[in-house]
């Protein structure tokens, strides 16, 4: 598997974050979220983006218990 392989970054119903490459079908649950390029460039796009490593239903709770 070479370095200059294409991914695309993916997330699920828990707003949970993976790589996938571009050429691969998705797998169940998981949606493309916009932005593909080389796995570094993938996972620091991640790194941006998912700032709370808490499945969204969690977050949910918290947040309704919180109140």
């Amino acid at each position: 598997m070479g370095e200059d392989r294409r991914f695309r970054v993916v997330v699920n119903d828990e707003e949970q974050y993976s790589v996938w490459p571009v050429a691969g079908e998705l797998p169940a649950g998981w949606r493309a979220e916009g932005f593909e390029g080389a796995k570094q460039e993938c996972l620091t796009h991640i790194d941006g983006v998912w700032t709370d490593m808490r499945p969204a239903g969690l977050r949910r709770r918290d947040a309704a218990a919180s109140r």
